[in-house]
C-alpha cells in the first residue's frame, strides 16, 4: 500500500532498499551490512522528493550521512530501471535452491519457529506474517524468546500478554491466514521452563530450547532435556544439539540422544529440524535416530527476518535425504489438526 506522505520517487527508492534488505537477510549477510541498508532507507524516507531526484541526477547521494556506495547504487539503479545491477545480482546470489525436499516443501502449510522485533527479530509480526502468507503458508507460529534470554530482549509475562493482544488484532485483519501464539521458551539448567505455567497453557504452540550452559556433562544435559520435553506444555524441542557450523563454529552439546528422543516419542514432543544455514540441527545421524524412535518433526526456519522464511528448503532437503515422510512433519498439517495434536 502506498504512503500518501511519500512521493512516488521516494517509494521507488524505499522499495529497492527494502528488497535489498530481504535478499541480504536471505543470504545471512553480516548484520552491519543489513543495518546499512536499513539506515539508508530511514535517510531516504526523510528526504524531500525534489532533493532525492536532484541527488540521484547529480550523483551526490553518497554525500548524505547514512548512504554509502552500495546503498546509493541501489537507489540510483532503481530510478533508472536497471534490471541487471546490484539488486539483481544480490537476488541471484541469495537464491534458496531446493533439491530432494521439493515434495516436502510443497506439503508444508506453516512455520513453527520465528522471531519478531518483540525479541531479537528484525521485522514486526505483521511483516513476518505477510511474508509467510506470500510464500504460500496458511499459518505461522510466533515464537519470540522468553525473558531469561536477556541478550535477545526476551519477553516476560507482561510483555507476552501485550503481544497476544497484538496477535489477536492482526488475526482479525489477516484471516483466513493465522498467527498461532507461541514462544521459544528457555530450558533452564534443571529442566524447568522459563515461563509461568499459566501462560504456557494459554499458548498454542511452545518450542523449548537450550540456550545456556551448553557444555553441561552428558548426564546432566540429558536429564535437563528429558525433563523439559516431558512437560505437557512443550510441543517442539528446538535446535537440540545447539551446534554452529559457520564462523568460529560451536560443537554440539553432549547428551544421550536415545533417552531424549525416546522421551520426545513418549510425551508427544516433535523434534525440530532447524533450517538455519549455520545450524542445520540436528545432524543427519541424530535425525535418523529420532525417526527410529518414531518421533514427529517440525521443519522450522527459526527466522529472524522476512527473507529467512525461505530457508525451509534447506530443512526439507535434509529431511528428505534422511527419509522423513510427509506424515511425520507436523507443519504439513492444517492449523486445526496441529492444534489438536499439541493439545493431546
Amino acid at each position: 500500500m502506498s504512503d500518501p506522505d511519500l512521493s512516488p520517487d521516494t517509494e521507488t527508492a524505499l522499495r529497492a532498499l527494502g528488497r535489498a534488505v530481504y535478499f541480504l537477510d536471505r543470504e545471512l549477510a553480516p548484520s552491519p551490512k543489513v543495518r546499512a541498508f536499513q539506515r539508508a532507507a530511514t535517510v531516504i524516507a526523510g528526504l524531500p522528493g525534489d532533493e532525492l531526484i536532484a541527488r540521484v541526477s547529480d550523483g551526490t547521494l553518497v554525500d548524505l550521512d547514512g548512504l554509502g556506495p552500495s546503498t546509493a547504487r541501489v537507489v540510483t539503479e532503481a530510478f533508472h530501471d536497471v534490471d541487471d545491477g546490484y539488486l539483481a545480482q544480490l537476488e541471484q546470489r541469495s537464491l534458496v535452491e531446493i533439491g530432494p525436499g521439493t515434495d516436502l516443501r510443497e506439503a508444508l502449510r506453516g512455520d513453527c519457529h520465528m522471531h519478531s522485533t518483540w525479541s531479537d527479530g528484525g521485522a514486526p509480526i505483521a511483516t513476518m506474517a505477510a511474508t509467510a502468507r506470500n510464500l504460500g503458508h496458511e499459518y505461522i507460529v510466533l515464537t519470540d524468546h522468553s525473558a531469561r534470554l536477556t541478550i535477545a530482549h526476551g519477553l516476560d509475562e507482561g510483555r507476552l500478554a501485550e503481544q497476544l493482544d497484538e496477535v489477536r488484532a492482526l488475526n482479525d485483519d489477516l484471516a483466513p491466514f493465522r498467527i498461532l501464539t507461541g514462544m521459544e521458551v528457555d530450558i533452564l539448567e534443571d529442566g524447568a521452563l522459563d515461563l509461568d505455567e499459566g501462560m504456557l497453557a494459554d499458548l498454542d504452540v511452545v518450542v523449548a530450547s537450550v540456550h545456556s550452559k551448553l557444555r553441561l556433562p552428558a548426564a546432566d544435559m540429558t536429564k535437563r532435556m528429558v525433563t523439559a520435553v516431558a512437560s505437557p506444555h512443550v510441543d517442539i524441542l528446538g535446535h537440540c544439539t545447539n551446534r554452529k557450523l559457520t564462523g568460529r563454529g560451536r560443537p554440539p552439546s553432549d547428551f544421550d540422544a536415545d533417552y531424549v528422543f525416546a522421551a520426545c516419542a513418549r510425551f508427544g514432543t516433535a523434534v525440530e529440524i532447524n533450517c538455519r544455514p549455520e545450524r542445520q540441527d540436528p545432524p543427519d545421524d541424530l535425525l535418523a535416530l529420532a525417526l527410529e524412535w518414531d518421533c514427529h518433526v517440525a521443519i522450522d526456519t527459526d527466522a529472524h527476518a522476512p527473507g529467512q522464511l525461505e530457508w525451509q528448503a534447506y530443512g526439507c532437503d535434509k529431511a528428505a535425504e534422511v527419509g522423513v515422510t510427509v506424515d511425520r512433519v507436523i507443519n504439513t498439517w492444517p492449523a486445526e489438526q496441529l492444534l489438536s495434536w499439541v493439545g493431546q
